[in-house]
């Protein structure tokens, strides 16, 4: 596996090989660029900032990867940096399979309240715009991989190689979906989410914790980075006394050691979401895709406050889905979190979260699927 140099320590405790891939991938969550992203006003400063942000490694991972895939029968990439990867698919003339976590590709479903000829202009604008920000950086790797240039946007020449996209979330989360890229069926496959479900060494303190008193509320902000660390722990445990809730806060990225201290607020660090979500009334969170996921198959209410990336995404669908509720991070404030706490605590979306817990695509069905999809791919037989 050719990974962030950050992972590789965790690849190889699964019991694989790693190589060092591109950059750091917590760093770059870290970045100004990521944390200030729906800030920038100017667009200018976007787009430049992007381009570095999209192209950065972009040679040194093209010759691992053209290194690494020497003699391999298939290569499986993530979203990021796709571009490399069917690069040196092409070169090598062999499958690619993409494993996305949301709708990546052009749809009229991604933005909930929007027409769906508008959510199409935008997406294929943002491709075009993200095609014109890497062009020079792929016209270098085509050069040195003795590949002709090509103006074709990388959708369309995924689409045309025959390459295979698994869909690694779930169909209920994008209604209509799946219909309108029903002529792609065999190339877009559904999966449902993956979810890592890993124990930690804190599970069976903070399962003793939960069992002792009422079922807390989990707030969960995962990879993205906290810049308030003790102005958090306090809005938290404020607004959870004021509800009479206890609070299981798991720090994730963040340094939440010089917080302050509550008794009805535990601070935790690596936590196995899987097995302790469902013992929660409701989770908070940044509303990542896994995360959410989880939330999801866990029957219980959410409420995302959302930083950056792919996050608005996955808060919009949560209220499209009436699961909870959602607002962005930078603009919460105690009495907005007490509002929200109070109304996603509400007998109707805990009905609401446990009814779509059960129209949830089952974890090991997902990882069988998915793992099924590339190994019919790898060993030369059709996508479907």
């Amino acid at each position: 596996m050719a990974v962030p140099p950050n992972l590789v320590g965790f690849v190889e405790s699964a019991g694989l090989a790693a190589v060092a891939y591109g950059p750091d991938s917590q760093e770059q969550l870290n970045t100004d660029f990521v944390r200030n992203f729906w800030t920038i006003q100017n667009p200018i400063t976007v787009v430049r900032a992007a381009a570095e942000h999209l192209t950065q490694g972009w040679a040194e991972m093209s010759r691992t990867l053209t290194s690494l895939a020497d003699g391999a029968d298939l290569i499986l990439t993530g979203a990021l940096y796709q571009a490399v990867a069917a690069n040196v698919a092409e070169y090598y003339d062999i499958p690619m399979v993409a494993l996305h976590c949301f709708p990546l590709r052009t749809n009229g479903q991604l933005i909930p309240k929007l027409p769906a000829p508008v959510i199409r202009a935008t997406i294929s604008a943002i491709w075009w715009l993200h095609g014109r920000m890497t062009k020079d950086a792929e016209d270098a790797q085509r050069r040195e991989l003795g590949l002709p240039q090509t103006s074709t946007p990388l959708e369309r020449r995924i689409v045309e190689r025959g390459y295979v996209e698994i869909q690694a979330y779930e169909e209920l989360c994008f209604p209509g979906l799946a219909a309108e890229w029903s002529k792609w069926e065999k190339r877009r496959p559904f999966v449902g989410a993956l979810t890592m479900e890993l124990p930690t060494n804190s599970d069976d303190e903070v399962a003793s914790w939960i069992a002792a008193g009422t079922p807390p509320i989990a707030f969960c902000f995962g990879s993205m980075p906290i810049e308030s660390p003790a102005e958090t722990v306090t809005m938290i445990g404020k607004a959870c006394a004021q509800l009479g809730e206890r609070a299981l806060l798991c720090s994730g990225a963040s340094d939440f050691t010089h917080a302050p201290q509550y008794s009805h607020v535990k601070v935790v660090g690596l936590v196995n979401y899987a097995a302790i979500f469902p013992t929660c009334r409701a989770v908070v969170h940044h509303g990542g895709a896994g995360t959410t996921a989880l939330g999801m198959r866990a029957g219980v209410p959410m409420l995302i406050l959302w930083l950056g990336t792919d996050q608005p995404i996955w808060a919009a669908m949560l209220r499209k889905l009436k699961v909870g509720a959602a607002r962005r991070f930078s603009r919460t404030t105690p009495e907005s979190l007490v509002a929200d706490l109070r109304k996603i605590l509400t007998p109707r979306y805990t009905s609401r979260a446990r009814e779509i817990a059960a129209r949830m695509t089952k974890p090991e069905a997902s990882v069988t699927a998915a793992a099924g999809l590339v190994e019919n791919i790898a060993c030369g037989n059709s996508a479907g």
